[in-house]
């Protein structure tokens, strides 16, 4: 019989994806997105080949014989998106709390294909995969053009404490936690700082790409708070020493303000929501260099379902209704405050697919266009800390994405996306093409 690890990959194989194109292709925008700089360029043409952005040049561009052109008339071409925080493994509904004893990986590893596909469709070519066994291996079943998906860093399972947000025993009754016994750091659950040690290089063993924390409760867990804090200062800085000793950065869910603080000076790279950030916090992690990712759509996504009975169990219900409601307010102030930001969605509590609703959100907040564009391109790869995604510039990855109109102008443009390149394979063409 195959392992697990194998038998998922065998069911995400059986779903295909577009075969590698290696003829160079040139894009006719009508305008371009400089991410660097935060603005919008006139007519541009952009030369794909092998898989990388070979040239950029401006107005409509004569080209060599055998290029092939892709008019791209009327459209704004951008960066591929990132959205930093995803959970592709599994999708809220009211049925999410007992389909965990319900249903076997296998299931939630079909699943995650179409939500891999999804995401990919709307424009976002990289997503950072905050939490979920299966992300790893849906990303190394991208990565070998098995199935149709983002570019995937993925941490793999959440570290957590005892009873603490990403607890998996949390919600188990007295007689199935007997049976299964007390997780450990190999589930991802830590009590001390040799527990945090032993948990990241488990995540390294996993073929983690990131490391995730839940600093603080959360709102979906089966648990009553939803912002105690949740490690000591030293359990985190024992995480981020032993991250770095991998070349892990770490993301913190947080959403109580000493949770927060903790996170930060232990050295977390991003913090995840932030519902409850102070004043305070947001001088510590201005002077830190820490990133903030609100998710302002789970957010809202949360506090309009727990308005309706049994959507969320009765425990999680308040957390939800009090929480979910106050995250878009904390990235307005945190923008005014000068806290760097960065785009994720929390998807996963939300439809996948509909990621791209979060810029109109944070616009909504104050949060300028191009800054909010900016925020899932430039800012996404810094914090990701890699170099070679994000912008649209010679020599870098051949993730570009095109949509009717100007965003900038309309930020609800982003919702069009029909355009779709990534590494140089175009998985979306606009209907006239």
């Amino acid at each position: 019989m195959p392992s697990p690890r194998r038998l998922l990959l065998l069911v995400l194989a059986a779903c295909g994806a577009p075969a590698l194109a290696a003829e160079p292709v040139a894009l006719h925008c009508e305008r371009l997105f400089d991410a660097r700089a935060g603005r919008m360029l006139g007519e541009h043409t952009i030369v794909v080949e092998d898989g990388r952005v070979r040239s950029l040049l401006p107005g409509r561009a004569k080209l060599p014989d055998g290029t092939r052109s892709i008019m791209l008339a009327g459209r704004t071409c951008l960066p591929g998106w990132t959205d930093l925080h995803v959970h592709l493994g599994g999708q809220s509904s009211p049925q999410s709390y007992s389909e965990g004893f319900r249903l076997d990986p296998v299931d939630f590893a079909y699943r995650s294909v179409g939500y891999a596909g999804k995401t990919l469709q709307a424009g976002f070519t990289s997503v950072r995969d905050l939490g979920g066994e299966i992300a790893p291996h849906l990303r190394d079943a991208i990565n070998q053009g098995l199935v149709e998906g983002p570019r995937i860093f993925a941490a793999g399972k959440s570290i957590a404490t005892t009873g603490g947000h990403a607890d998996p025993s949390n919600g188990h009754n007295s007689m199935l936690s007997h049976l299964i016994g007390p997780p450990g750091p190999t589930e991802g659950v830590i009590n001390s700082i040799d527990d945090a040690r032993q948990a990241v290089r488990q995540r390294y063993k996993d073929g983690s790409d990131v490391i995730k924390i839940t600093a603080t409760g959360g709102v979906l867990s089966y648990a009553k708070s939803g912002d105690a804090p949740q490690f000591t200062v030293d359990e985190i800085r024992a995480v981020v020493d032993t991250a770095r000793d991998y070349g892990y950065r770490v993301a913190a869910h947080a959403h109580g303000e000493e949770g927060m603080k903790r996170a930060v000076e232990a050295g977390v790279t991003s913090i995840e929501h932030g519902t409850h950030m102070s004043e305070e916090v947001m001088r510590l992690m201005k002077t830190r260099g820490t990133w903030y990712v609100p998710t302002i759509y789970a957010g809202r996504f949360v506090a309009d379902k727990a308005k309706i009975d049994g959507y969320f169990p009765e425990i999680v219900r308040p957390k939800a209704a009090r929480i979910g409601a106050q995250i878009q307010d904390t990235a307005a102030r945190a923008y005014r405050g000068g806290v760097k930001i960065a785009f994720g969605t929390d998807q996963g509590v939300g439809p996948h697919g509909d990621n791209a609703r979060e810029f109109i959100y944070m616009v909504e907040a104050g949060i300028p266009p191009a800054y909010a564009l900016q925020s899932a391109t430039v800012h996404a790869a810094e914090v990701l800390g890699v170099d070679d995604q994000g912008v649209i510039e010679a020599g870098k990855r051949a993730d570009i994405i095109a949509l009717p109109g100007d965003p900038v102008a309309d930020i609800a443009a982003v919702m069009n996306v029909d355009f779709v390149m990534k590494d140089g394979v175009v998985h979306r063409m606009p209907a006239a093409q």
